[in-house]
């Protein structure tokens, strides 16, 4: 695989402090744009926001609950990552690799259109993953990519706990999700996920729409949502996006097979051992 480095990485890794946090919002929705970014601007978090291209999203989401370019390019510019989301939101485990390439380099395109660095990190769209689109994302020069709690965690699709980003473990193509907010998760999760974060170990969390007017199992409550980040600034959690990983872990540090871990819970799982 062809690794790619960002510019600003350091020449030496920083130790990975207890409670760091990668926060993440998926799907480009308009409250984004409107009521996420400035809040977390105000608060000094990093974050970043994983985009597809509303006019090749599915044809059932309506396009005036999504950000339009004009607004993504003002995220980034007052300072959060904008990442790769796939143009039109596809399955990559079972789309066609010439399909998953075009979908992801219209995004890249889309981005240098309206002054936006290319991406480094991606999202894979419900969670789904493959060889296939790791090595894709690999020979792309994707840093980090991020996927769900499962198969660690039992996928709930309405917000859940999952296990907390091990950069001995995981490869950085298949970052796992610590927490994605929903109706079946709440501040007690926040907090546990939180808590995960130490001994080297990161939390990575997952938001949709604050609030998701389309997709009520992904739905997170503004005050909430506030309420949540306020407890992150409490606590003195160090809030980064997800390209800021590169200042602490190595993404050209990968394992011989990306999905070892994968299998590997997948057995335990299947076995209850």
């Amino acid at each position: 695989m062809t690794r790619q480095a960002p510019a600003d990485r350091p020449a030496k890794l920083l130790p990975i402090p207890d409670g760091l946090v990668v926060l993440t919002f998926d799907d480009g929705c308009k409250s984004n744009a409107d009521f996420v970014a400035p809040l977390l601007k105000r608060l000094g978090f990093g974050a970043t926001f994983f985009v597809n291209d509303p006019p090749a999203m599915p044809k059932n989401w309506k396009r005036e609950h999504y950000t339009t370019w004009d607004q993504v390019r003002q995220i980034h510019e007052v300072g959060f990552e904008i990442g790769n989301h796939t143009a039109s939101h596809c399955d990559v485990s079972a789309v066609p690799w010439q399909d998953f390439c075009q979908s992801l380099e219209l995004i890249e395109r889309l981005c240098q259109e309206h002054g936006i660095p290319r991406p480094l990190t991606f999202c894979y769209p419900a969670f789904r993953f493959g060889r296939t689109a790791v090595q894709v994302l690999g020979e792309q020069g994707y840093l980090f990519a991020r996927r769900g709690p499962f198969p660690e965690y039992r996928y709930d699709h309405q917000g859940q706990r999952g296990p907390a980003y091990d950069p001995r473990i995981h490869h950085p193509l298949l970052v796992p999700t610590t927490g994605f907010s929903g109706p079946h998760w709440g501040m007690a999760d926040l907090a546990w996920a939180v808590d995960q974060a130490r001994d080297g170990r990161i939390a990575v969390l997952c938001f949709h729409g604050v609030p998701d007017v389309e997709h009520a199992w992904v739905h997170t409550d503004p005050k909430a949502f506030e309420a949540g980040m306020q407890c992150l600034r409490s606590r003195g959690n160090t809030v980064i996006a997800m390209r800021d990983l590169a200042r602490y872990v190595d993404p050209a540090a990968v394992p011989g097979d990306p999905l070892a871990e994968i299998q590997r819970c997948t057995e335990k799982a299947e076995t209850g051992s």
